[in-house]
């Protein structure tokens, strides 16, 4: 396990466009200023015991805490590079389920949609209650969009490709 300090050396040297905070009880937050996300802490509560989380909300639930951080207690030094980086690369652009909103009434002629993931798995988007909600295989809600244009941006994003 990296210390603490060592941390600190390894996200000073790699990630100079991340600004530190000292905050409480001696840990410390790096923000991504440049972030189009509403999110720019990238590090946080990086304690002095070698504790601490790296933003990774754009990963699967598993591998997340309610907050949306990844626990890098015991990271090594690529692992950590790597976490980092990936956090910025999603932090720096828009991702398809943030398309400019459009008028509900433009989706309303497209009805329900199959969509074929990459591990083969099927999903179906239909529009119900007024939102554009994706159901799995066993017909169990996964999310819902305010719009087409989030939705299908998502799926494409999450490499889905609609079915005929």
């Amino acid at each position: 396990m990296l210390s603490f300090e060592e941390k600190i050396a390894i996200i000073e040297e790699n990630f100079p466009q991340l600004s530190r905070a000292d905050v409480s009880l001696g840990r410390v937050n790096y923000h991504y200023e440049e972030s189009v996300q509403d999110k720019t802490i990238v590090v946080y509560h990086l304690h002095p015991n070698g504790n601490g989380f790296v933003y990774g909300g754009y990963l699967p639930q598993n591998q997340i805490n309610d907050k949306g951080y990844v626990n890098i207690r015991e990271f090594e030094k690529d692992e950590l590079i790597a976490q980092i980086a990936e956090t910025i690369e999603f932090m720096s652009k828009k991702h398809g389920w943030q398309q400019e909103k459009k008028n509900k009434e433009d989706d309303t002629d497209r009805n329900e949609s199959k969509w074929l993931g990459p591990d083969y798995e099927y999903v179906t988007l239909a529009f119900e209650n007024e939102l554009w909600c994706l159901f799995d295989d066993n017909d169990n809600l996964e999310a819902a969009f305010e719009t087409y244009a989030e939705a299908e941006g998502y799926l494409k994003e999450e490499g889905f490709k609609p079915r005929k």
